[in-house]
């Protein structure tokens, strides 16, 4: 258990933590757990399940990995267990970004709660980023113009859905949808769900229950693949004028009937 030493003295501190208010919390002499952090003994398989269940990790998760790579408790939640996913960084210690290929975005859903999955997914270094964890993935289809199918949207996770704010853009994970990028309205009180609308208002915006929300990440920037030409930037503009008035229209006749 060579990570235990470690990975205790690293999320401890995580939680800004002393050692006596960590031992007070789980009952323990700050001793012990002192002697545990510098690894001058182990704990006990005892001990080691009320570790795990004040830290809501797996036991084999704290036992097999080595979680000091993280700079922030960004968790993401499988179930009713959460699952620490260490913040990849190079040789020079600036964090790295996953990217979720094309072709493989399909298989995220699968692979999404598994470390070696993300692992071996290619890495890009963007250095102008706010701190936390973020990971880059592609865009399919035209709901959201102006932001082109084959882009690429680097976004920042999201621990809690309760931080969700109104009318910002976000990545969102569900079982059902798979990755979409949708503007979000948070109605949990009202309706226990997300409204999820399209920038393109030719398609209808949809509620998704927030317990089917898998994962979340908050949009940061952009990549584009391909370059816009003029033509294409006006036709973009026009198309959304013509949208938004139809909507409007509708609305108007809704009033009048």
């Amino acid at each position: 258990m060579k990570n235990i030493a470690k990975n205790l003295r690293h999320l401890r501190n995580l939680k800004d933590l002393t050692q006596e208010q960590f031992a007070d919390d789980i009952e323990v002499s700050r001793s012990r757990i002192g002697s545990y952090e510098e690894g001058r003994s182990e704990p006990s398989i005892e001990t080691l399940i009320i570790i795990s269940s004040y830290f809501n990790l797996p036991i084999d998760v704290l036992v097999k990995n080595d979680l000091t790579a993280a700079e922030d408790a960004s968790f993401i939640e499988i179930g009713n267990q959460r699952i620490l996913f260490p913040i990849t960084v190079d040789g020079e210690n600036e964090d790295l970004i996953e990217v979720i290929p094309v072709k493989a975005s399909a298989g995220y859903l699968r692979g999404y709660a598994d470390p070696e999955y993300i692992e071996h997914l290619d890495k890009i270094k963007l250095p102008f980023l706010p701190t936390g964890k973020h990971r880059a993935f592609p865009i399919k289809g035209d709901s959201m113009l102006p932001v082109k199918s084959g882009s690429y949207i680097v976004a920042k996770f999201i621990e809690d859905i309760h931080d969700l704010k109104s009318g910002r853009t976000y990545i969102v994970i569900t079982l059902n949808d798979g990755i979409v990028y949708k503007r979000i309205y948070n109605e949990i009180e009202e309706k226990r769900a997300l409204k999820l609308v399209s920038d393109n208002k030719k398609y209808d915006p949809y509620y998704i229950y927030a317990n089917e929300v898998l994962e979340l990440w908050e949009f940061t920037c952009s990549i584009n693949t391909q370059e816009y030409d003029e033509n294409e930037l006006k036709l973009s503009s026009i198309i959304n004028m013509f949208n938004d008035l139809g909507v409007e229209l509708k609305a108007l006749k809704r009033i009048m009937n």
